[in-house]
């Protein structure tokens, strides 16, 4: 019989990998409560350790994307008012 693969949310992630990092309780300690291997919760706790940078510049990488997108939305109304006066125009 097979058996599924349990999928862990996000936040679940989250919450195991910031007690592993409080270091309050063993790993071992951490793998019975949560149910877990602690190769699992080290494994998180290294990819959260070393994405963790990414948290700070995502939102810098959001102004610059919304600062893009909204000269390209001006530039797009810009492009639609010459259209429009242009098919005036010709069209008389």
């Amino acid at each position: 019989m097979k058996t599924s693969r349990r999928k862990f949310s996000s936040k679940f992630k989250t919450k195991v990998v910031l007690e592993a990092l409080k270091e309050q309780s063993t790993l071992q300690e951490l793998s019975s409560k949560y149910e877990l291997q602690s190769t699992q919760i080290s494994k998180w706790k290294k990819e959260f350790i070393e994405n963790a940078s990414a948290t700070f510049d995502s939102k810098q990488k959001k102004d610059t994307e919304s600062v893009e997108k909204d000269k390209l939305f001006s530039k797009i109304g810009q492009l639609q008012v010459e259209i429009d006066f242009l098919k005036h125009v010709l069209g008389k």
